[in-house]
């Protein structure tokens, strides 16, 4: 393992024992919703159920359809997510409490 991954895997490792993982996940799922991340993929699926008909599309359709978009689309919008300044406010105290 080099050294990157190895740090990696104790900043993961250390998050996870803080219970900080589970709060930076909460608080990126809030900020996705607030951002109307979740409004988009729900529309997405309505237009993929449209087009192909209610009958001719499964729900692994759907997952197989909306889940690259759901990542473009959220990956896009983390830089904003974590640049605004409530968030940043937020985020940037946390990783000192992980050292201590």
């Amino acid at each position: 393992m080099n050294k990157d991954a190895q740090m990696r895997a104790a900043i993961n490792q250390k998050l996870i024992e803080t219970g900080e993982r589970e709060r930076l996940k909460e608080l990126l799922r809030a900020k996705l919703i607030e951002c109307g991340w979740k409004d988009q993929l729900k529309a997405h699926c309505k237009e993929v159920i449209k087009e192909k008909g209610l009958e001719h599309v499964t729900v692994d359709d759907l997952v197989a359809e909306i889940t690259p978009k759901g990542r473009e689309t959220g990956f896009a919008m983390l830089p904003r997510l974590v640049l605004n300044s409530r968030t940043q406010a937020i985020l940037l105290p946390q990783p000192s409490r992980l050292l201590g």
